[in-house]
């Protein structure tokens, strides 16, 4: 229980501790987030690891528990080495195919939407995703069959990182350019910006458009690490940061609709979450345009 407290606890100061820094600079008293956005953000941060990643946990503990008894804690005396590797591969690359999924299908782009609408980064965009978006997660489902497996010693690890370098990621601190700033620190920017998903490369994936030579809306999908990105294919670093964040279908629905589609529907007919296929239906595989309802 230490173990797991500890792992919630350091992931918490850390989005606290970004989120002061970020205030400090103004992010939050200067940006365009709305009352909506705000909503909608620390709706976010407490649904996941407090509703959905639990649920999903005990209903698969709970269903191996009873259908497969024998494979309960089967691994646990397997190696630590292998263990990480289970779970950067059922977990955090799962998860980049998943992201990359929702920027190819416009459905599924649905659900994605909410994270890429705001227009300004900071930590409190990390977990802006509808409720369906995570609860469909396969990584999350291959986790919690890990943990039943026997790896639940390194997932208490495995975890808080992950979590410390999203946020890390779409922090408006800009942490990276300290790297970038120093030619004798450029070897070692080299290494990290091509191993985790760093401000930089992130925020690319969140530019408005490509068009700008910085910004990668369709690609740079790395969560913890970046790596994927580079044997995938998606990749683009440029050691820069766009200017302009979001997505051209701008239509600001509220925060219910955005978090609860398709359980709840927006009553605009003009937006593509009237409905699950609307004649409105983004495609994020395209570059911006210029949007008029």
């Amino acid at each position: 229980m230490e173990g797991e407290s500890l792992g919630k606890l350091i992931p918490a100061v850390v989005l606290l501790v970004l989120g002061i820094m970020e205030s400090l600079g103004g992010l939050y008293f200067e940006d365009r987030r709305t009352r909506n956005d705000f909503t909608i953000e620390l709706l976010s941060l407490v649904i996941l690891p407090t509703i959905i990643q639990p649920a999903i946990f005990l209903f698969v503990i709970w269903g191996l528990s009873m259908g497969m008894p024998q494979w309960e804690d089967y691994y646990i005396s397997s190696s630590f080495w292998w263990h990480i590797l289970a779970f950067l591969v059922l977990d955090d690359m799962s998860q980049y195919w998943w992201h990359r999924f929702s920027h190819s299908n416009r459905k599924m782009w649905k659900l994605h939407r909410p994270h890429h609408v705001v227009e300004e980064m900071g930590v409190l965009v990390t977990y802006r995703n509808a409720v369906m978006y995570y609860a469909l997660m396969p990584g999350i489902w291959f986790s919690a069959v890990l943990v039943f497996l026997g790896m639940g010693y390194v997932y208490l690890f495995y975890l808080p990182v992950k979590l410390v370098v999203i946020l890390l990621a779409h922090s408006a601190t800009k942490w990276d350019r300290f790297l970038y700033k120093y030619k004798m620190l450029h070897p070692v920017a080299w290494v990290v910006e091509r191993t985790i998903s760093t401000p930089s490369t992130h925020f690319a994936h969140h530019g408005l458009t490509a068009d700008d030579g910085v910004s990668h809306p369709n690609g740079n999908y790395g969560n913890l690490l970046f790596v994927w990105d580079m044997i995938f294919g998606t990749a683009k670093i440029t050691r820069q940061y766009p200017t302009k964040f979001g997505a051209w279908n701008q239509i600001k629905e509220p925060w219910y609709v955005q978090l609860f589609f398709p359980l709840i529907r927006s009553k605009d007919t003009k937006s593509e979450l009237h409905s699950i296929t609307t004649p409105h239906d983004y495609d994020p595989s395209l570059d911006y345009k210029e949007y008029t309802r």
